[in-house]
Formats: C-alpha cells, structure tokens, sequence
C-alpha cells in the first residue's frame, strides 16, 4: 500500500502503474478525508509491462486529497507506481503570503 498526498490547487493526476512483465492486480482509490473512498478502480492485466495501466484522475478541490495504490496479487508480484500532478489550477501566488516549505511533496 502506498499513498500520495496533493493540495488543493491539483485539479487531476496522472496515475501510471506497471509490473516486471507479471500480472498487474492493484486498487486504486481517491481518498477525501481519513479512508473515506471517492472513487474506486479495480485493475486487472496479464502483463504489466506490455499493457501498464494508465489513468487521468480529476480530483475535488478540497483539502486531505490522498491518492492510495493497493497490490492486490501475492507478494512475488511487485508492482511499480507512480502519481503526479496533470492539471493544476489557478493560484495567485503573489497576493497570498503562503510558505512553499509547508507544502508536502507531490
């Protein structure tokens, strides 16, 4: 299991998820709030490498937006995740006196 935290300003992710030639069998879920599941998508390949799964995910604009990748096969299958930002809103950056150092990474 494996999470990514996002702010608020994301409006979607690119979600890429592949495997070593194996079978991919993952859960991916949107998460608002301590495991409150959004969206749920079930992911099922013979071969992780040849067909990776590959996904656009719109996210709510609210606060505690988790991205959770469950491996739902046996342990000797590992699988290789990654989640970055796709879309991200508008922010005026120069009125607002935020800290980029509070910002957890993407």
């Amino acid at each position: 299991v494996r999470t990514w935290p996002f702010n608020p300003i994301v409006q979607s992710v690119a979600v890429i998820i592949k495997t070593d030639g194996r079978p991919l069998n993952t859960r991916v879920e949107l998460l608002m709030g301590p495991n409150n599941s959004k969206q749920v998508v079930e992911v099922y390949t013979e071969d992780g490498i040849d067909r990776p799964f590959f996904a656009i995910i719109e996210t709510p604009e609210a606060t505690g937006c988790v991205i959770r990748i469950k491996n739902t096969a046996p342990l000797e299958f590992p699988v290789y995740a990654s989640v970055a930002p796709y879309t991200v809103g508008d922010y005026d950056f120069v009125s607002e006196s935020y800290n980029f150092n509070q910002w957890p990474m993407l």
